[in-house]
């Protein structure tokens, strides 16, 4: 009976932290998500009373008479796709290389997860800046060595505003794959690199059969994480290039926004953002129902 009541007593405990939780996920994260869908079959331009439904009018728009949105959804999968292996990558070698013993380790770790930190539009201020053709220090040390026919407008050429942009989307993200790799490298057992060692295993071959698989569900994380922040794509894009030159580098995300913001057009907007959850869904779920059924399979 006592136990029952302890038990009861535990749940109810429970519900009471959780519940305030909920409620504030609910009212600022569910129910918005949900009007945005129900939004996504009505024509609506965000200052009539009224909302006007109108079917799958929006999705038809989008699909058939939108040709912006068919760049806007390549350049997401591209930018996508770059970002699960770019940033997770570089912070996975930058953690492996801050977790040795290192002369001021502690500050080489806060420098490169500062850039975390910074606002997306001051990132963007930055490096275009750096980007500037005429007085941009890409261009002046490309001058001064000598190689002034790899000179460009980074980011007003078409063929290369999008992988410029990205470049400033991996120096501001890469610091946060890097802490995750971090604390991920914390709970490798060190019996077992070294045992490893004493059977005579090298460096990669510790990596590859010890470190490795100790970071799966790490990895698992940040693959995550990745693909939800590309996919939300906006800041940095807006802040940069506006979705130029010539929507060049235009997005799901920042073409929900112009479509809502600035053309008024809050039914197509959200047709474009429910388009982006789903793809979301589609990418996510799967792969961590993947991830899931591997490492129970390892163990």
């Amino acid at each position: 009976m006592q136990t029952t009541n302890l038990a009861s007593d535990q749940r109810l405990q429970a519900a009471l932290l959780v519940t305030p939780a909920l409620i504030i996920y609910g009212v600022f994260a569910i129910y918005p998500m949900v009007d945005v869908v129900v939004l996504s079959f009505q024509k609506w331009n965000g200052l009539d009373a009224n909302r006007q439904f109108v079917g799958f009018s929006n999705y038809i728009g989008i699909f058939t008479k939108d040709p912006v949105f068919w760049v806007a959804f390549r350049n997401t999968v591209t930018w996508t796709v770059l970002s699960t292996i770019f940033p997770p990558l570089f912070g996975l070698l930058l953690a492996l290389g801050l977790n040795q013993r290192l002369f001021a380790r502690n500050s080489l770790r806060a420098i490169y997860y500062l850039p975390v930190i910074i606002a997306p539009i001051a990132v963007a201020t930055m490096w275009r800046w750096m980007y500037d053709p005429f007085f941009g220090i890409f261009n002046q040390v490309l001058s001064l060595l000598g190689l002034q026919f790899w000179i460009k407008d980074w980011l007003g050429a078409r063929d290369v505003a999008l992988y410029s942009a990205f470049v400033a989307y991996v120096w501001q993200t890469v610091g946060f794959s890097m802490v995750l790799f971090l604390a991920g490298l914390q709970g490798v057992d060190k019996s077992l690199e070294e045992a490893a060692r004493i059977d005579g295993a090298n460096r990669w071959q510790r990596f590859r059969f010890v470190t490795l698989p100790a970071l799966r569900p790490t990895i698992t994380i940040v693959l995550v994480l990745s693909v939800i922040s590309s996919l939300k794509a906006f800041d940095i894009i807006y802040g940069l290039t506006g979705g130029g030159p010539a929507q060049s580098t235009q997005m799901l995300a920042l073409w929900a926004f112009t479509q809502s913001m600035q053309i008024f057009d809050f039914g197509r907007g959200s047709a474009i953002s429910t388009v982006l959850l789903l793809i979301t869904l589609a990418i996510v779920i799967p792969y961590m129902r993947w991830a899931q059924k591997r490492e129970e399979s390892s163990e």
